[in-house]
């Protein structure tokens, strides 16, 4: 069995402090990454879950803390809040996923030119802002996430995008599916978007019913597919 390595790395965005959580195989080696950017409820082991998966598959990973350590394990409604907070400046949102991006980059296991990232709900709505920044990264896959508009002066879309998306998501109406997909098609940005019927929002989450809200729901078959798919999406653009 592969070893895993799981470290935390604290850093710091505009004095607040934040503690992302670097999963690797142990041996040093720079390899292609992923960044793993969480739900709205911050990291947890979840996303580390995730992580560790990436790495048996030859990736390392570092799983963003984009809220800040203080909201580790804290409640739904403080989180949400906090998500408003953020969700409600895009260009600081975007200063501070460019932040992680260069955490990244600075780790000596992470291979600088081969950084894709990932994100679901609101790390999806992540995913895709970073890549709409025009930032240099591979690839970006988003997972039941937001597809609303940053509102920022388009720039082209250098990463390869796949959004993954549950057709009965509450959060994002049909037309707002199309709306990604002719922004990314102006953007020049090679895109995909895969559509999973009779699915909801946080679709790959066993525990997303436990939010209480409707339209958040665990699929198994849309999670396994989508996942199946994203492995593939790696393959494409690490080799």
């Amino acid at each position: 069995m592969k070893s895993i390595d799981q470290n935390n790395i604290a850093h710091t965005f505009n004095g607040e402090e934040l503690e992302s959580v670097l999963v690797t195989d142990g041996s040093g080696q720079a390899l292609p990454s992923v960044i793993v950017i969480p739900t709205v409820m911050g990291v947890t082991d979840l996303e580390i879950g995730f992580a560790r998966d990436l790495v048996g598959r030859g990736y390392n990973a570092l799983v963003a803390d984009i809220f800040g350590k203080k909201f580790r394990g804290a409640e739904r409604d403080t989180m949400f809040g906090e998500m408003n907070r953020l969700g409600s400046d895009r260009a600081a949102l975007r200063d501070r996923l460019l932040s992680i991006l260069e955490l990244a980059r600075g780790q000596q296991e992470v291979d600088s030119g081969r950084i894709a990232v990932m994100g679901f709900c609101f790390g999806g709505k992540c995913a895709l802002d970073l890549a709409r920044s025009g930032a240099d990264i591979a690839g970006a896959a988003s997972f039941h996430g937001l597809f609303d508009p940053p509102g920022l002066p388009a720039q082209k879309i250098k990463a390869k995008v796949v959004a993954y998306h549950g057709w009965d998501d509450p959060m994002v109406p049909p037309e707002a599916v199309v709306a990604l997909a002719k922004e990314l098609t102006e953007a020049g940005c090679d895109w995909q978007i895969h559509a999973y019927g009779h699915t909801g929002h946080g679709f790959t989450n066993p525990r997303a019913s436990d939010l209480g809200i409707d339209g958040v729901f665990y699929t198994k078959a849309a999670a396994r597919r989508s996942f199946a798919s994203l492995y593939d999406f790696l393959g494409e653009l690490f080799g």
